[in-house]
């Protein structure tokens, strides 16, 4: 048996550091954050390694975002599995900025003053839909121009190419994924503003379509491909389970960290760990992985 070490922090103390102290120290989530870091590493070592990014639209909206870019911008990641209020953040983010605020905050006064809050983000309207509808109606009657049909993580690329000259672009997510061709996929392109001004500007041309058929496939080719696969998977809900159903197939995910808040008990996809995902065959048997419970602003900076 290993002793439990005591924490020992100093100011000189650096996060690297402090994070190899929590391996030590035995503590209930912090020796969890050390092994996820420990997992992720190895995972970006290993060359064999297909490395996946699953998370919710929500952090995109906070500094988290930057984050992302950074996995994306320096290629350590190869995919990225979201839901469509990622594009609504990153691409409302290029035009205008959102604002710091509070959980405690009145929401009928907010909602008089044209505010939306997102937990403690402030996104007024001109910041969100207003901007979003004012810049996506010319670049999607563009690319339409350019071709009739689409899949998801091509379009994705479209429009990070079409905001290449923008101020700010290579603060932007999806930027990058265009730059270093690191697919983007959206299982539910539509739920969100980006996917209402696609739905918006169909009504008018009903031979602009979306494949989502190509999305599958591409990912699906991507995943059964590779030697190895990994995910890092912050949340949960259909960007979680669109990247294990698919490892399924190629007998399940060899690397696995989970960060979430969700809950295990009431048998939701969200909450449940990493290793009942192995009962399914969609993550190995012999598979690094764990799942840390907490808020993704706040461990993922840490693991990174």
């Amino acid at each position: 048996m290993k002793a439990v070490e005591d924490l020992n922090i100093t100011e000189n103390t650096t996060i690297k550091e402090l994070i190899n102290q929590f391996s030590e120290a035995g503590g209930f989530s912090a020796s969890k954050v050390a092994k996820a870091a420990k997992i992720i590493k190895n995972m970006q070592s290993d060359k064999d390694c297909f490395k996946i990014l699953s998370h919710p639209a929500c952090i995109v909206s906070t500094g988290t975002r930057g984050l992302i870019r950074d996995l994306v911008k320096n290629k350590k990641i190869d995919a990225i599995m979201t839901t469509c209020g990622t594009l609504d953040h990153d691409l409302a983010r290029l035009w205008k900025d959102y604002y710091q605020g509070s959980f405690m905050m009145n929401d009928k006064e907010l909602h008089k003053k044209g505010i939306n809050r997102l937990g403690n983000v402030l996104v007024p309207n001109e910041c969100y839909g207003e901007v979003l509808e004012d810049n996506l109606q010319p670049i999607i009657k563009k690319l339409h121009a350019e071709r009739k049909e689409w899949s998801v993580h091509e379009l994705i690329w479209a429009f990070g190419e079409a905001i290449k000259d923008e101020k700010g672009a290579e603060d932007s997510i999806i930027y990058w994924a265009w730059k270093n061709k690191i697919p983007v996929y959206l299982p539910g392109p539509l739920d969100g503003a980006w996917g209402a001004q696609l739905w918006n500007y169909w009504q008018m041309n009903k031979d602009f379509k979306l494949n989502l058929f190509e999305d599958d496939q591409d990912f699906y080719v991507r995943v059964t491909e590779a030697k190895k696969a990994g995910a890092i998977m912050l949340g949960g809900g259909i960007s979680k389970h669109h990247v294990i159903w698919f490892n399924q197939f190629r007998d399940g995910l060899d690397y696995a960290v989970q960060v979430s808040t969700a809950v295990e008990y009431d048998g939701s996809l969200s909450g449940a760990q990493t290793r009942e995902a192995i009962s399914w065959g969609k993550v190995k048997k012999e598979a690094s992985h764990i799942t840390v419970e907490g808020d993704v602003t706040l461990i993922l900076p840490l693991i990174l």
